[in-house]
């Protein structure tokens, strides 16, 4: 086919980067079909299958013709659902027309910025941060306004610093905890600090990314910023969804709890997008919800037993370092150490971003680098795969890094 190359595209998608996490997931698809012995520990979903009600739920919808547009807003028994879950976990009221859902949170995260966001208004983002967040904020007209966080600070967003890049244009914050990629989680004594500064600023909308929030490791958990300032509800977004608690990215549900005048205007957007979210998807979230809970704590434990190993297994390499995460499944190494070293045929690893290729292309092993992240010295790791493979993986890892010169 030939292509008019007059046809001129939107100037926006220069602000916009392919995601780097599924280029890497479909270049490891295409080594395997090669024949390659690939390892990809990339994916950012459970390797695990729902549980059976929840397939049971996905069959039986289509069975009894539950396949045809919903309320935008999604259908009432789910949303009614999600209202008392979050009441039982975490004490919060929310009415109906306070809560919609969307094919994913990422859709969620996405309606939510261009709902708000206008020409030059600011959205504090702390890096590492999800690579999507300052690709949607710059697609609805803002400007991100990047943060860096340490490891040697947990990650995590101090009071002051967040205070230092508050202006009068700055217009939401995101806060994701537990983190995609460092698996940091906030504590509450941390959140108080947080919302002692947010307390100044009562025009900052909150966006809190609880995706991962039922994943943690430890007591504590990842507790909610509401149930540390409830007042902030009259101003916080809350978006979570099936795809990483209940193995259920594919069904793309997700959604969004907040003011209503936000989610009204969400509503239209979406309305005039996707119009809902997929029916039978929608029934099968609905047993989701309110079904049995604890295959939910069986996966966590699981997860748990090979976030140790992996920890423990990159601790031993040499050059490596690496933050324990508290949730999510991911680790993320930092690789600082191997600076000035080179591969076999001369390549110097200036960075993750040399690093992780030379893992792709000579041993097969596929990684994120840190860099779409927000951290060129790190790269992420997912353990939401089989412990073979993360056995077999961290073999061939540490047998590469003692390869190097």
């Amino acid at each position: 086919m030939q292509y008019n190359n007059i046809i001129s595209l939107s100037p926006r998608l220069k602000q916009v980067v392919p995601s780097a996490t599924l280029a890497l997931s479909q270049k490891a698809r295409e080594l395997k079909a090669q024949g390659h012995n690939v390892l990809a520990l990339t994916a950012g979903e459970p390797d695990l299958p729902p549980a059976e009600h929840i397939l049971e739920a996905t069959r039986q919808a289509a069975t009894d013709g539950r396949t045809r547009y919903t309320a935008v807003t999604g259908i009432q028994e789910l949303r009614e659902a999600i209202c008392a879950d979050i009441k039982s976990r975490d004490g919060l009221h929310y009415e109906l027309n306070e809560l919609i859902v969307s094919s994913g949170a990422k859709q969620a995260l996405y309606n939510a910025m261009q709902a708000l966001l206008g020409p030059g208004d600011e959205v504090v983002i702390t890096a590492p941060y999800w690579v999507s967040y300052p690709d949607m904020v710059r697609l609805a007209g803002g400007e991100p306004v990047i943060v860096t966080t340490s490891e040697a600070d947990g990650f995590i967003l101090k009071p002051d610093q967040l205070a230092a890049v508050i202006t009068d244009k700055t217009k939401a914050i995101i806060l994701n905890s537990p983190s995609n990629p460092t698996g940091a989680c906030y504590s509450a004594r941390q959140l108080k600090a947080l919302s002692a500064v947010l307390k100044q600023h009562p025009n900052i909308v909150i966006i809190a990314d609880d995706i991962y929030r039922r994943l943690t490791y430890g007591e504590e958990g990842a507790p909610s910023l509401l149930t540390i300032a409830p007042e902030f509800q009259s101003r916080t977004l809350v978006v979570d969804g099936c795809s990483k608690t209940y193995a259920m990215t594919g069904y793309r549900i997700g959604w969004t709890l907040g003011p209503r005048n936000i989610i009204s205007a969400m509503s239209r957007i979406q309305g005039q997008s996707t119009s809902c979210a997929a029916a039978p998807s929608q029934y099968a979230a609905l047993a989701a919800v309110t079904g049995d809970q604890a295959w939910v704590d069986d996966m966590r434990k699981t997860f748990d037993l090979r976030r140790k190993y992996v920890v423990g297994r990159l601790r031993s390499m040499p050059g490596i370092e690496c933050f324990e995460p508290k949730g999510a499944f991911y680790v993320f190494p930092n690789m600082s150490g191997l600076k000035g070293r080179t591969s076999r045929d001369g390549i110097p690893l200036a960075d993750a971003t040399a690093l992780t290729a030379h893992f792709l292309h000579e041993h097969h092993l596929v990684m994120v680098p840190g860099k779409p992240f927000g951290a060129p010295d790190n790269f992420r790791i997912s353990f939401a795969c089989s412990m073979d493979t993360l056995v077999a993986s961290m073999d061939r890892m540490q047998s590469a890094i003692e390869k190097l010169v």
